[in-house]
């Protein structure tokens, strides 16, 4: 879906910033250029690389705007989809470069959670890892209070049971994972206690950009950087396990 938004009266407008989200399944693009905000999502699968350039060209015309023109780039620094990070990270990084403007990346948890600032009680953004586990971290109040983890949902219920600060205190999950791991959660935990964000199967490049018009993030500057991935790929497994038997 392609939709225009019009900004918040107290975002900064003064910067055009394009965002990408490709960690999951849903690729989503926005671009904040003058006084307008235009998005592009897509259910893509593991299809990123076919629409991501197009999605961002598409923006680009639809604002009447050129890329020349961007003052910065902001892309998902993970954990996530091995694929879709790379694809996300390394799109943004040639725009970066290319263009000779700071690239921002923001973990990807931080931004799923970001919209939930003000629940009353723990946030869990959640991406299915595959292979029974999930990538999630705990929030409360707007504030991180857990590492990211790679955790099976046995792992979860236990941290969710030790980070409560009662049996009654709501567990919300949000992103694309959370209909399977509340699926896992409600069979141990009281059901009512713990819901799902009506809007979690959605990409989250507009709160990218809230994040940085709002300084919620540190601006600092990864061009120099790295997707941060929580595990090694089936690749690189692989690969480990053909040496170690050679040995």
């Amino acid at each position: 879906m392609n939709e225009k938004y019009q900004p918040d009266g107290n975002l900064n407008t003064q910067l055009n910033i394009l965002a990408i989200d490709s960690s999951d399944q849903i690729l989503s693009v926005a671009l904040a250029a003058g006084n307008g905000i235009w998005h592009s999502e897509i259910d893509a699968g593991h299809r990123h690389s076919e629409f991501l350039m197009e999605c961002v060209n598409w923006l680009c015309c639809s604002a009447g705007f050129k890329a020349l023109d961007l003052n910065m780039v902001a892309c998902m620094k993970g954990p996530g989809s091995f694929t879709g990070l790379r694809i996300g990270f390394s799109a943004a990084k040639g725009l970066a470069m290319a263009l000779g403007i700071p690239l921002i990346a923001v973990p990807t948890l931080d931004c799923l959670a970001y919209p939930l600032s003000h629940w009353p009680g723990i946030v869990l953004p959640v991406i299915d890892a595959k292979k029974g586990c999930f990538f999630c971290s705990f929030y409360r109040g707007g504030k991180r209070i857990s590492d990211d983890m790679d955790a099976s949902a046995e792992t979860i219920i236990k941290e969710i049971i030790k980070s409560r600060l009662s049996d009654e205190e709501p567990v919300i999950l949000t992103g694309q994972g959370a209909e399977l791991l509340f699926s896992e959660l409600s069979k141990q935990l009281k059901p009512e206690s713990i819901l799902i964000d009506f809007s979690f199967r959605r990409g989250r490049a507009q709160e990218l950009l809230k994040m940085i018009k709002y300084g919620i993030i540190d601006s600092e500057d990864c061009t120099n950087s790295a997707p941060v991935y929580l595990r090694k790929s089936d690749a690189e497994l692989s690969r480990n396990r053909k040496q170690a038997d050679q040995i």
